[in-house]
């Protein structure tokens, strides 16, 4: 089961879910975040109070891409996880050394380490949903998305369920000085994610995820590669564990794992591209991008 908010024609979202046998129910929920809440006050499960609502809704005569989709959760906290793959450390590497490939950093330490790298993405409204603008920075001349599996957590760092993500990036500012992480991350309409949430309690082994990008200038598709999570260094519970340790953790809180899909070092975005980040069973990102 997938979980997707979508407009109503007073352009008011509405929460549903879309079964395996992809019909839509809308859910008389705002939010999956009340579903989440509920499920800790009962003992009971999310997919189990899905399954109530279901019984007690009427499924919707439109498919999936017939509706406009919004940011599936207004997650109050989006987190990532960095140099979690090997091909990002390398990539952290190449740019924090003006081009040595053979170059070893403190990056290498940090893939090694018993703690991850975690740190602050973005918020809700610095967020955007499908089809939605994802902005360049204007003060960076190398910047790239990141595809990425993101998971959705309860207040205790359990997994709900599973979203695709877009943690956009500077290159350039990043590899200049590791203190710049917050600007080289952060910034308006620099994270998306969606299109789905696909709900934890369905999925047989989240490390069989394929993650896809594909970047289109025009009509020309400019860029594409793939990976799967099982690439990962670390475990999914592991990142998490880490995230809620002495922390406070929000219902809904979105924890980006990481990359293994990385444009060529002379790749850089441009004003107008499309990118594309599909992962199978869950759904296909798109956000147009625009200079600001």
């Amino acid at each position: 089961m997938r979980i997707i908010r979508f407009e109503k024609e007073n352009r008011k979202l509405q929460l549903a879910v879309v079964t395996k046998e992809n019909n839509i129910y809308p859910l008389f929920y705002d939010d999956l975040q009340e579903i989440i809440e509920k499920s800790e006050k009962q003992g009971s499960t999310v997919l189990s109070l899905i399954q109530e609502a279901i019984n007690e809704s009427k499924s919707l005569d439109k498919n999936l891409d017939e509706l406009t989709l919004s940011v599936p959760i207004s997650s109050p906290e989006i987190w990532a996880a960095g140099v979690t793959y090997k091909k990002s450390r390398d990539a952290r590497n190449y740019e924090s050394t003006d081009g040595r490939l053979d170059a070893t950093t403190f990056y290498d330490k940090v893939y090694d380490a018993k703690r991850p790298e975690l740190f602050l993405k973005s918020t809700k409204d610095r967020t955007v949903g499908p089809n939605q603008e994802v902005y360049l920075r204007s003060d960076s001349k190398w910047q790239i998305p990141e595809p990425e599996l993101g998971l959705v957590l309860d207040n205790s760092g359990k997994i709900i369920g599973y979203t695709v993500g877009n943690d956009m990036s500077c290159r350039d500012i990043e590899g200049e000085n590791p203190l710049y992480l917050p600007q080289a991350k952060i910034w308006k309409n620099s994270c998306s994610i969606g299109p789905t949430i696909r709900l934890a309690e369905t999925v047989d082994n989240p490390y069989d995820f394929q993650i896809i990008c594909r970047i289109y200038r025009g009509k020309e598709k400019v860029f594409e590669d793939s990976t799967t999570v099982n690439q990962l260094k670390r475990r999914l519970e592991e990142l998490s564990y880490y995230l809620s340790k002495d922390n406070i953790v929000f219902n809904g809180t979105v924890l980006l794992t990481g990359t293994c899909v990385v444009p060529s070092n002379d790749f850089s975005l441009e004003d107008k591209d499309l990118i594309e980040i599909e992962i199978p069973g869950i759904g296909i990102l798109s956000n147009p991008v625009k200079a600001q």
